[in-house]
């Protein structure tokens, strides 16, 4: 069993999305709808599928073919919008394993340029709303190290504790041994966090370490700091050294 609470909403589940939610492709929004669905096509977190009616006039191109999903069979679609073509990125449920999903469309996230629920840009993928992410302060010390060497020290930690993963340690900059570090082009994304604002690599693991200088706003007690993949390095916290995890995400 891990030490961190698991995601527990199973494959195929199928729930209302109470929040408008937008997409834009070559500057023009796709889709606008108050009726998206979340559909859990794996357990860590879901999907957005619409109706094809709320999908602008013209975008979904139907390609002929058919797909299977995790939640059933799609007609496979392309998009096209301001001039711009994503053959096969939409998916036309036709609902043979999950009723619910008769006549919804689900969009591949990554081939359109933005999304938004309500107001505000959203990254990745949607934001369960069966997770959390809380960032707390801390006064554990908590010490990095890899092989042997103490890579960051820190007494004044932030603990970001996000449902489904190990728990993270955001330490100050002025923390972290730099000398061990070599800065890195990297940028990632996350519905919770935001955009990353620095990555670093160490001597045979690349990119290890991040930070996010402009966090969302739940989490702007991470700004500025250093997370490392604990699944990478050796965490001791109160002199107690801690198993490393194994994730999705290494």
């Amino acid at each position: 069993m891990p030490d961190h609470p698991r995601a527990l909403v199973p494959t195929g589940h199928v729930e209302p999305v109470p929040r408008r939610v937008r997409a834009v492709l070559g500057g023009v929004v796709v889709l606008d709808t108050l009726r998206a669905r979340y559909v859990w096509e794996w357990p860590p977190y879901p999907q957005y599928v619409v109706p094809v009616d709320d999908v602008a006039p013209g975008v979904l191109a139907d390609e002929g073919e058919t797909a299977e999903t995790p939640v059933g069979t799609a007609a496979r679609h392309g998009l096209r919008a301001g001039g711009r073509e994503r053959p096969g990125a939409a998916l036309v449920h036709t609902g043979d394993r999950v009723p619910e999903l008769a006549g919804h469309v689900r969009l591949d996230w990554a081939a359109l340029d933005a999304w938004f629920e309500e107001d505000e840009e959203v990254f990745v993928h949607p934001r369960n709303p069966y997770s959390r992410v809380d960032a707390i302060r801390s006064s554990r010390r908590v010490r990095v190290e890899r092989d042997g060497v103490v890579l960051a020290e820190s007494a004044s930690p932030v603990l970001v504790f996000e449902t489904g993963l190990p728990t993270r340690s955001y330490l100050p900059r002025t923390d972290v041994r730099w000398e061990h570090l070599a800065p890195s082009t990297t940028v990632t994304q996350c519905p919770y966090k935001g955009r990353t604002s620095g990555y670093w690599s160490l001597l045979g693991v690349d990119d290890v370490a991040w930070s996010y200088d402009f966090p969302t706003r739940e989490l702007t007690p991470i700004a500025g700091l250093v997370a490392f993949y604990d699944e990478e390095v050796d965490v001791v916290v109160d002199g107690v050294r801690q198993e490393r995890p194994r994730t999705h995400m290494r």
